[in-house]
């Protein structure tokens, strides 16, 4: 989901319908909702702000700052403009909000991860600074002349909360930062800090050279003028002598330090290294890391094992050949990157190599080797290719989940449908689901995704890849 256009403005293309998705996951996206559901006065308004978004009536959507634009379709095809406002943070605000994320690198780093902390905007409100909306904050303006939020400019809102989830410099924008003039400032500032933090440590080091010159050292306080004085190194003129050292490795050599009679410290340890604030600020002018080496095209042949002499007994050459090139194709996406090399199970791994269309006679022998039959092993080949080991799991066990895992399933299917739209789902299980009336069914897996299934010649089946929300798994298992 992403956004073009310039350093302050940014467009985004119109979002497809979606049926019964939750707008916001993230909690900043459901703290800009609740702004919304604050402020609106007459919740139906809201409800129909949500049936056009779910509809895909929302045009494109325009993000610069202070302001969020979008046209949004009625259903008999009238169209209307939609603005919601939002105060921008002055230069002095933005100018401590920079001092604030500067102060942490994990506020930083969570921001280039598109997350917005909220330790980050906790500290913020501390100081003054509201990023996120309150109640009142987002004001509106639409073409149907409501003096309310109306289903239009609900719609637009619903829609950027799935854009803040996505990308929290959204708001940023909004509130009147691009995202790279504002890491551009990060960066600058913490720049400055880290040579701020440089001169601070250098003025400390000259501060202990200057210190160091007690009596004992030569060429201090014209001691060296007469020869075999004390604290000297005993010869005449050592300050002035260049390069006469004295005891203790200290030199008294005359301008070495720019000023006669200062000694140079010629020993002793190293320098005091590098801040990390500094090594932080010069990450920007470092030479880039080299390049990747690309992994070649193709996986490499595997050896022919059809030789003269014949095999040992019990080895089968072709089932070794099969393997073989099965070891160079998963070792060919594992460079590539497109490999998770979580180890399998023997079962786990029939159904893999019986996922890549092997010949039949070795598609019967992983049947009947992993005990599954026929039948058992089309279904797994099935769910593997919809999700691999974890999909593999959800057709052939059933989990128990524990108490706060059955709330937020419980919540996920209250919220998924509007009311009156919702399904008549009973349980069939711990973690499953069944349309009442239809062959459809919801299977819950531990990762807390949904899987839709579908009953086929009297088993259940795998019918699509797993979904964060239910109502989008129940429409792939109604599917024909």
């Amino acid at each position: 989901m992403s956004g073009y256009g310039t350093g302050d403005e940014r467009t985004f293309a119109a979002l497809p319908p979606v049926r019964g998705s939750v707008f916001a996951r993230t909690w900043w996206g459901r703290a800009w909702l609740k702004a919304l559901e604050d402020t609106a006065l007459d919740g139906q308004q809201l409800k129909r702000g949500r049936r056009h978004a779910r509809a895909g009536a929302v045009g494109a959507v325009s993000v610069r700052p202070g302001r969020i634009t979008a046209v949004v379709q009625e259903p008999d095809g009238t169209a209307y403009r939609g603005d919601v406002l939002l105060q921008e943070l002055s230069d002095q605000e933005w100018d401590r909000f920079v001092d604030l994320a500067v102060d942490s690198a994990g506020h930083i780093a969570a921001l280039l991860d598109r997350e917005m902390p909220p330790h980050l905007v906790e500290d913020a409100a501390a100081a003054g600074l509201d990023l996120l909306p309150g109640i009142g904050d987002l004001e509106p303006r639409c073409g149907c002349e409501a003096w309310d939020h109306c289903p239009h400019t609900a719609a637009l809102c619903y829609q950027v909360a799935r854009l803040l989830d996505e990308d929290p410099f959204v708001l940023l924008l909004m509130r009147g930062r691009g995202e790279r003039a504002l890491l551009d400032a990060l960066q600058e500032r913490s720049a400055a800090r880290a040579a701020g933090a440089a001169g601070a440590q250098g003025s400390e080091d000259d501060a202990g050279r200057r210190g160091s010159g007690a009596p004992g050292s030569a060429g201090v306080g014209g001691a060296s003028d007469a020869a075999g004085a004390p604290g000297t190194s005993g010869v005449p003129g050592a300050s002035g002598a260049g390069g006469i050292a004295g005891p203790s490795g200290v030199s008294g050599v005359a301008g070495a330090s720019g000023t006669p009679g200062v000694p140079v410290v010629s020993g002793g340890s190293g320098g005091a290294g590098v801040s990390a604030a500094e090594a932080f600020a010069a990450g920007g002018i470092l030479p880039p890391l080299p390049a990747v080496p690309v992994p070649p095209a193709v996986p490499g042949e595997p050896p022919s094992l059809d030789t003269e002499n014949g095999p040992e007994p019990g080895i089968d050459p072709a089932a070794l050949e099969f393997l073989a090139a099965d070891a160079a194709a998963r070792a060919h996406r594992m460079l590539s990157g497109a490999l998770d090399d979580t180890p399998l199970t023997a079962a786990q791994d029939a159904v893999r190599l019986a996922a890549g269309d092997p010949v039949s006679w070795i598609a019967a022998r992983l049947a009947e080797g992993s005990g599954r039959g026929p039948t058992g092993l089309e279904l797994g080949v099935r769910a593997w290719r919809f999700g691999g080991a974890a999909a593999l799991s959800v057709l052939e066990e059933e989990w128990k989940p524990g108490p706060e895992a059955l709330v937020r399933a419980h919540a996920q299917l209250a919220e998924a449908w509007e009311d009156g739209e919702r399904p008549d789902l009973r349980p069939a299980g711990a973690a499953r689901w069944t349309l009442a009336g239809a062959d459809a069914q919801l299977r819950l897996g531990a990762d807390g995704r949904w899987w839709p299934y579908r009953k086929e010649h009297g088993h259940w089946a795998p019918a699509g890849p797993a979904e964060q929300d239910p109502a989008a798994a129940l429409v792939a298992a109604e599917a024909p």
